[in-house]
């Protein structure tokens, strides 16, 4: 887990812009990370998630491929969707938290 969200904090930090505010934050099911940075078009939000798509000029496309793999592997859902300040917002679902 601490390799998706260490990629989805990298790929905030990255496209965002110098003053990209992170938030994470609990869902019934989940969690999500939402950042105030450019936001991701609604006809780009699948495709980010594909090996190899970038943005940036540097960039390998491979951040939230990797994001993907990891939800994956824990049996969870994640997706992509608009943040509050036009930023971008990842919702991972089918989280099982255990209480401590």
């Amino acid at each position: 887990m601490t390799e998706l969200v260490e990629n989805l904090f990298r790929n905030a930090t990255e496209h965002g812009g110098e003053d990209v505010s992170i938030t994470v934050g609990e869902l019934d099911d989940g969690f999500y990370v939402e950042d105030t940075g450019l936001g991701i078009p609604e006809d780009k939000q699948q495709a980010v998630f594909e090996a190899g798509y970038s943005t940036a000029k540097d960039g390998t496309g491979f951040g939230l491929t990797i994001v993907t793999q990891v939800a994956q592997a824990h049996g969870w859902s994640i997706r992509v969707a608009d943040g509050p300040k036009d930023g971008a917002r990842f919702e991972i679902t089918n989280v099982e938290f255990i209480a401590e």
